[in-house]
């Protein structure tokens, strides 16, 4: 029997425009997002996830932060990242960021761990680009085992040796649910399986139907892995619209296309169309009366086209993307 449907928005902070045409200051944007999370608690929404970028037209480096202010003005969505850039990270200190999140939120904390659509981490942090596959793998790898929240070694070679020793706080659930971004390498599809996490497919852009067979792959993966059958979602850029709602003028700083095409391959291709929804393979409805919609960078919207949008202001409408996930059984709670 399958799970019911999950129904969550994110954002990454872009940095957005007022009705003037001004750009917004970055604090401004961050308090705009916290706004949108409370918004979505009372509407119902299922989970609300805050991406993680270091460039001047994304807000946010730090979603812990950020969520854990959500968190306090929240009493029942889901609060987590769209993604986490672990290669650039310390998994150590986003075990413990997340589960002290968790704690505050009454164990609303989740977690999307990526390498990100970007690469200005790497250099910010002292990284090396050429380390790129290495740095998330054994990175991985260490988070896994920092789940299972009892005594832990690890040896790799990115970092020191790890000691057996216990990682703090813990949190009430006994781990904290994680899930991993995938871009559209079978490599990643497979890599998720092997570490028994759930999967959330980053479709940036194109027909959704083209990742069906990835979802594939990690069924047979986890099923050849004996792994339990664990939950699938996907996010999709834009925001969806009734087909009796006039079309909404949205401009935008810079273009989708533009930005994502200076990021790396573990985001895929550049969109050749740009979806409207995030709706898990599973559900089969990937076609519907959605609207194309150009999600990155989103500016000002004008009142008319938002009347029934689920934020308080026009701009809030262009700020959050849509994702779905579902599975034969629920995400790890």
């Amino acid at each position: 029997m399958h799970a019911p449907l999950q129904f969550g928005l994110d954002t990454f902070g872009d940095v957005t425009v007022d009705l003037d045409g001004a750009l917004l200051p970055q604090h401004q944007v961050i308090r705009n997002i916290v706004e949108q999370a409370v918004l979505a608690d009372q509407l119902g929404i299922d989970a609300f996830g805050v991406g993680e970028h270091h460039r001047d037209d994304f807000a946010v480096t730090s979603p812990d932060v950020v969520l854990a202010a959500a968190a306090s003005r929240t009493s029942r969505i889901l609060l987590g990242t769209a993604v986490t850039v672990l290669s650039s990270d310390d998994p150590i200190r986003v075990y413990e960021r997340f589960a002290t999140l968790d704690a505050v939120s009454a164990g609303r904390a989740e977690v999307t761990l990526g390498r990100g659509s970007f690469t200005e981490s790497f250099p910010l942090f002292g990284l090396d680009l050429g380390d790129y596959e290495r740095l998330f793998e054994e990175k991985l790898d260490l988070f896994a085992k920092l789940r299972s929240e009892g005594e832990i070694s690890w040896q790799g070679t990115v970092r020191a040796p790890l000691q057996p020793t216990h990682v703090y706080p813990k949190t009430e659930r006994g781990s904290l649910p994680t899930w991993i971004g995938v871009g559209g390498s079978p490599e990643s599809v497979v890599r998720a399986a092997r570490h028994g996490l759930p999967m959330m497919l980053a479709i940036i852009g194109g027909d959704p139907a083209r990742f069906t067979p990835y979802v594939e792959l990690y069924r047979r993966a986890l099923s050849e892995l004996d792994r339990p059958d664990l939950p699938v979602g996907v996010h999709s850029p834009g925001s969806s619209l009734p087909p009796t709602m006039p079309p909404v003028n949205c401009s935008t700083r810079t273009s989708w296309p533009t930005a994502i095409a200076s990021g790396p391959s573990e985001a895929g291709p550049p969109p050749r169309a740009h979806s409207t929804t995030r709706r898990s393979t599973t559900a089969r409805s990937m076609s519907g009366p959605l609207r194309p919609w150009p999600r990155r960078s989103p500016a000002r919207c004008a009142p008319s086209g938002c009347s029934a949008s689920t934020s308080s202001t026009a701009t809030d409408r262009c700020l959050t993307s849509s994702s779905w996930r579902a599975s034969g059984s629920t995400a790890p709670r």
